[in-house]
């Protein structure tokens, strides 16, 4: 089935119930995982006048450290091999969306992975959320997770079968 799995990861709760999605399919299938987090710079910190948008940058990359740090650690424990990788987008040419595409096709991956939303609330109040437009331009299967799923994202991936739960 699938042997490539790419999941957009960002810190969220959501983006987390993705990864042990991802993680469980891979586990279940004896595939790779690849994390992927996109640091996408607002052209908003390029605009004001005698900001050094580094700054920002330096955050960003940092922050997609720890992701990718804590996804390894989840990727660890449910026994998936594969290696997170975080990529820039460019501020004037390339959003999130084409980002993941593009690393999608990279990767070589049968099926991406991504939670319908993350952390950015105001650039989905501008102009649609990241998922859906990935959605629109994807050239393989996406497993969305939704953001209220029954079961929330722990620091370790347990399979489902072990988390339900008897009727009392």
């Amino acid at each position: 089935m699938y042997q490539q799995i790419l999941v957009a990861v960002d810190g969220s709760e959501t983006s987390l119930r993705a990864l042990d999605a991802a993680l469980q399919l891979a586990h279940d299938a004896g595939a790779q995982v690849q994390p992927l987090f996109v640091v996408d710079v607002p052209v908003m910190a390029y605009d004001v006048p005698a900001y050094d948008p580094s700054y920002v940058r330096d955050a960003l990359l940092e922050e997609g450290r720890h992701v990718s740090d804590d996804a390894v650690a989840r990727m660890r424990r449910a026994g998936v091999a594969g290696t997170p990788r975080v990529i820039e987008a460019d501020p004037v040419t390339d959003d999130v969306a084409h980002c993941i595409r593009r690393a999608a096709a990279d990767f070589k991956a049968d099926v991406v992975v991504m939670g319908t939303h993350g952390r950015r609330g105001f650039r989905r109040m501008v102009l649609g959320s990241v998922a859906e437009h990935f959605l629109r331009i994807a050239e393989c299967p996406v497993l969305m997770i939704p953001a209220r799923c029954a079961q929330p994202a722990t620091s370790e991936t347990t399979p489902a079968s072990e988390t339900a739960k008897e009727p009392s």
